[in-house]
């Protein structure tokens, strides 16, 4: 059973908890929306063509999951369909989730900032579920998502749909786990500490994050460069950068996330384009180094050859018609008479007057 309920055909999200489903603007709407179900209940309609999906743990995971409405002891509930839907709600957050959590929101303590774990995000008719919500410096909302158990490729998929919706009202998804196969993956920006137990996480020691973290490396592309040109050629001259990995303490990171010094970027290598973390001196370096690249230049396969102006008193040659082979004289084809080159001659030597008559 859940809580929260997504119509596809209204396409909001009801709360069965309040009176009104949350949507004050819509009297009526719980008569209205329990009636149709019933109805389609009496047709033999099956649950998964009806309008009523699982708007909490199931929708967060991108998995659709058909529900139906009762009334049960004066309570309203909503009912899964398949069983595998029904006990994703039942299993319990590990303790090392839990631990994540708690260290997430006491790191940002410890620097200034608020926040707040499993924090709903109202926007416009649906909400935003966050594992753990940092308000950081200048209205920055950094959104911890802490995956640490194993999901299939449908609940993978849904990682990059929620991290969008996220980024698009104002909260900059950060995704941490302990899995090395999620920590590769580009649908957002990853971070990844080794896996450890729950003592260990939740006590004030030095935890590492391993992998998301870049240090950009800015070189320039010549003959004393370590790297080889990332452009496919010997050696062009311009400059370039290199994300190199780094460790950093996740403490840190919360913090620094949290303040604006450590910022998500999506760096292209090759035709790949990943998302690290870097700090943002090394962000704006490299928007610097990016926006000082210039358009490709369009040559010509043919250019055109504009002709040379002649002195104006020195007659234009007169244009000739190509033949194949000599003329009647003897003479190659094309090729301008004895009398206008002999006049030619002499108009350059100044022994005749060329000026045109009239």
């Amino acid at each position: 059973m859940a809580n929260v309920v997504w119509h596809k055909h209204f396409r909001i999200l009801l709360d069965l908890t309040r009176d009104d489903l949350d949507h004050p603007e819509f009297p009526g709407l719980w008569d209205l929306i329990y009636a149709t179900d019933r109805f389609y209940g009496r047709r033999g309609v099956p649950v998964s063509e009806r309008d009523l999906q699982c708007g909490g743990v199931c929708r967060d995971m991108g998995v659709e999951a058909p529900m139906h409405l009762r009334m049960r002891g004066g309570r309203r509930e909503a009912v899964h369909e398949r069983r595998e839907d029904e006990e994703r709600h039942t299993a319990p957050m590990s303790d090392e989730h839990k631990a994540y959590q708690e260290r997430i929101l006491r790191a940002a303590h410890e620097g200034g900032f608020g926040g707040g774990s499993e924090v709903r995000t109202r926007v416009g008719r649906t909400w935003i579920q966050t594992d753990t919500l940092v308000e950081g410096a200048d209205g920055r909302r950094i959104g911890w998502e802490v995956q640490l158990s194993t999901i299939d490729e449908r609940g993978l998929r849904g990682v990059r749909a929620r991290a969008g919706k996220a980024a698009k009202n104002g909260i900059t998804p950060a995704w941490h786990t302990d899995r090395a196969a999620y920590a590769q993956r580009n649908d957002t920006h990853w971070t990844r500490s080794d896996r450890l137990p729950a003592h260990l996480i939740a006590r004030n020691g030095d935890l590492r994050i391993v992998s998301g973290f870049r240090a950009l490396d800015f070189w320039h592309c010549d003959t004393s460069a370590l790297y080889p040109c990332p452009n496919g050629i010997r050696r062009c001259g311009k400059a370039h950068a290199t994300a190199k990995p780094r460790d950093v303490f996740f403490d840190d990171m919360v913090r620094q996330t949290a303040a604006g010094t450590i910022v998500p970027i999506q760096f292209r290598a090759g035709k790949t384009v990943h998302r690290y973390w870097v700090t943002s001196t090394d962000r704006d370096r490299l928007d610097d180094l990016n926006s000082d690249d210039p358009p490709a230049t369009r040559t010509r396969e043919h250019p055109r050859v504009r002709s040379q102006p002649q002195p104006p008193h020195l007659p234009a040659e007169p244009r000739t018609v190509r033949r194949t082979g000599p003329d009647r004289r003897g003479r190659p084809s094309g090729s301008p008479s004895p009398s206008y080159r002999a006049a030619a001659a002499a108009c350059r030597a100044g022994r005749r007057d060329c000026t045109p008559k009239p």
